[in-house]
């Protein structure tokens, strides 16, 4: 069963007909979009197939261009004057039964003129319309296939180019996420490696250098320290890293400070 029946008149916009049809069926499926010349299968009788066709769908499109009322039938009069024309007989059993009909003005076309249209269609005047130009032919069909799929929800779920935006940002989503977590690691092995190497300061950001708590007893005192250094004299600027620093430091600090003594 359609959801959106294309209706247009021969001689007038087939080919602004023929790109919105197209365009729909390519958004939303082809069985939702009916098109006469696409939709009737060989050997179906049309004038049944036309009427089932409007009375089961959402919305009818009426495609209107300039020569849309002055088309000529055979008889010589415009063919909207004639009550077996099949474009006015598709609005009207559209406009009988209630369903959404969208004028959708083509080029040069301006606003429906009740003046031209029979009783049975002057409700076509007062509903509201979409523009269409060729010149602007895709911006234009994409509104229309927005306006469509917030008006009908059964081809809002079926729509294919919201499914496509959907899925690219997804997948932009899954991938910032992805480059996120790589950063993370990253970071995370950074300060890993950092706190392991003896670097860091205290302040939150681990960064710079600290030195690691001294192991064995220090002495606090006076006297020799032999489990720990032991420093005399100006030690501005000298730092040592944390370990079991007894007996060379010490030793070496001691020799320093006997051969200053017996320099006296």
């Amino acid at each position: 069963m359609p959801d959106v029946f294309v209706n247009y008149r021969t001689g007038d916009e087939e080919s602004a007909a023929t790109m919105i049809a197209r365009e729909l069926a390519r958004r939303f499926g082809a069985e939702r979009i009916f098109f006469a010349s696409n939709s009737i299968e060989l050997g179906h009788r049309f004038p049944m197939e036309l009427i089932r066709a409007v009375e089961e769908c959402e919305t009818l499109l009426a495609v209107i261009g300039p020569r849309w009322a002055e088309v000529q039938g055979a008889d010589g009069r415009p063919a909207l004057e004639a009550e077996q024309d099949w474009t006015r007989r598709e609005i009207q059993t559209a406009l009988d039964r209630g369903i959404l009909v969208i004028p959708v003005l083509v080029g040069k076309a301006t606003r429906i003129d009740r003046a031209i249209l029979p009783d049975d269609l002057l409700e076509l005047a007062d509903c509201q319309y979409r523009r269409f130009d060729h010149r602007n032919a895709e911006s234009d069909l994409t509104a229309l296939g927005d306006a469509l799929a917030r008006l009908l929800p059964e081809l809002g779920a079926v729509d294919r180019d919201a499914r496509a935006v959907r899925e690219r940002a997804e997948a932009k989503s899954r991938k910032k996420s992805a480059r996120d977590t790589g950063h993370a690691r990253m970071r995370t092995r950074d300060v890993e490696q950092r706190v392991r190497g003896g670097i860091g300061n205290l302040n939150g950001d681990l960064s710079g250098t600290f030195v690691n708590e001294p192991q064995g007893p220090v002495n606090t005192g006076r006297g020799h320290q032999y489990n720990a250094p032991h420093f005399e004299g100006d030690n501005t600027g000298l730092q040592f890293t944390a370990g079991d620093n007894s007996g060379t430091v010490h030793q070496r600090f001691e020799r320093e400070r006997r051969q200053s003594d017996d320099g006296r």
